[in-house]
Formats: structure tokens, C-alpha cells, sequence
């Protein structure tokens, strides 16, 4: 492993606990020194972090709102104090609908919460990427399945993600001339705590068997799919979004 003060550095959204944990873990992995993001979880990030100090990694827990710019703004100046800059951004940190919630259902407060943190939480981070992440790095946001599956009750949460969507691919645009992939992936269904939370064992049965490699994915999944995109084989992969569902959609 790549230890070295001149590594890769890489900021992880929402890397407390599972998909964000997993990209957190499987970057310090493959040699790059990571900021543990977390809004509210202290100690699952300091856990995190301490997973990757015990195999060998650098990693640094960093407490930030994506929502609230000033504090993006305090996390990406902490990381170039601690670092000497930042290289790659995985905006992991989202949040879902707290079950399914038509649109018309749908009030002013958890509207605005939503697009709060998965729309303009990307946007604030995106901001500041623009003129602080070095040249010849890599940004990976976060849409979900949810958009293509156009499942009913989803209505803000996907809506979100479209515009995720939108700003990826325009975004890679904007940053021409710097070398700088901006992609996205898009989960499915994925067996993280907050998912299993609040479902039946035949709800879970049901959506494991709707990819047709019919299992739930997990959050290494996902991290593979991140440090492909990250790394020097996708160098020709901008502007996309990578569906990472087991075909469900």
C-alpha cells in the first residue's frame, strides 16, 4: 500500500456508515489518504477511521453539513491544512424519504430538507471543487436507481437525483482543460442499515429478487464501482453515470 505524503487525497461525504464507509475503506485500500465526512455520527466515523489506521491507511474524520456552505467550505480548507490539498471528491451524503411519500403528501419541511442535502449538499461541494480540487482529479457524485425505476412515493428523493444527474454531466463540461472526470454512479437496492431499516423480511425478499442476478447489493459493490471511476483505467470515463444495480433497471 501507498502510504506516502504523496498520495492521492480524497474527501467522502457521508463515510460514517455504509455505502460512504465502504468507498472510504476500499480508497485507503488502494493507496489514497481519505477524510472521513460526517454530519451527525462521530462515532461510527472515528470507527471508520479507525478500521483504516489499523490496516496500514491514512484517514482523518472531518465533520461537515453539505448542506450548510460555510461548513463545506471549513471542510475543504481542513483537508488542504492536513493534506497539502485534495484530489478526489465522492459526494456520498444523502438522504432518503422516510418511507413512501407521494408528492402531493409531501410538505414544505421535508421538501426542503431533501433537496437540502442531496441536491444542494452537491452543489456546495461541487462549488468549492471547482477551484480547490487539484488538476487531473476525479469527482464522483451520487444519483440512485430509484430515478430510472420511477417508483412511486419517491417523487422528491428521485427528483433530486435527476438533478445530480444534470449537474454531472454538465459539470464535466465546465472543468474542461483541468483533466478532471466529474461522474456519478447510481445505486440499486444496497444492504446498508438505513435500507434494511423498517422492512420486512418479505419486502427485502421482494427487492433482492427484482435484479435478475437476484441478490441485494452490498456496499463493497459500489465502492468498486467509485474506485474504478477514481482511478487511472476510467482517465476516459467523464460525464457519465454508472447504473450499479445487478441490472434491476
Amino acid at each position: 500500500m501507498n502510504t506516502s505524503k504523496k498520495s492521492k487525497v480524497a474527501i467522502v461525504t457521508g463515510a460514517s456508515r455504509g455505502i460512504g464507509a465502504a468507498v472510504a475503506k476500499r480508497l485507503s485500500a488502494d493507496g489514497i489518504s481519505v477524510l472521513v465526512n460526517f454530519a451527525n455520527n462521530a462515532d461510527s466515523a472515528n470507527a471508520v477511521v479507525g478500521a483504516i489506521k489499523g490496516k496500514g491507511g491514512r484517514a482523518t474524520v472531518i465533520q461537515a453539513d453539505v448542506s450548510v456552505p460555510e461548513q463545506v467550505v471549513a471542510m475543504f480548507d481542513q483537508a488542504t491544512a492536513l493534506y497539502g490539498g485534495v484530489d478526489i471528491l465522492v459526494n456520498n451524503a444523502g438522504i432518503m424519504q422516510p418511507g413512501l411519500i407521494s408528492l402531493s403528501d409531501t410538505d414544505d419541511a421535508l421538501f426542503d430538507k431533501i433537496v437540502a442535502v442531496n441536491l444542494k449538499g452537491t452543489f456546495n461541494t461541487l462549488r468549492l471543487a471547482a477551484g480547490k480540487l487539484r488538476d487531473n482529479g476525479r469527482i464522483v457524485n451520487f444519483s440512485s436507481s430509484v430515478r430510472k425505476l420511477a417508483t412511486p412515493g419517491y417523487t422528491i428523493y428521485s427528483a433530486t437525483k435527476s438533478a445530480v444527474e444534470t449537474l454531472t454531466n454538465i459539470f464535466a463540461k465546465e472543468l474542461r482543460g483541468r483533466n478532471i472526470t466529474v461522474n456519478a454512479v447510481a445505486p440499486g437496492p444496497t444492504a446498508t442499515d438505513l435500507f434494511l431499516k423498517n422492512k420486512t423480511n418479505e419486502q427485502i425478499q421482494h427487492l433482492a429478487k427484482m435484479p435478475p442476478l437476484e441478490r441485494l447489493g452490498q456496499p463493497e459493490d459500489i465502492a468498486n464501482a467509485v474506485a474504478f471511476l477514481v482511478g487511472v483505467d476510467a482517465g476516459w470515463v467523464n460525464g457519465q453515470t454508472i447504473y450499479v444495480n445487478g441490472g434491476i433497471v
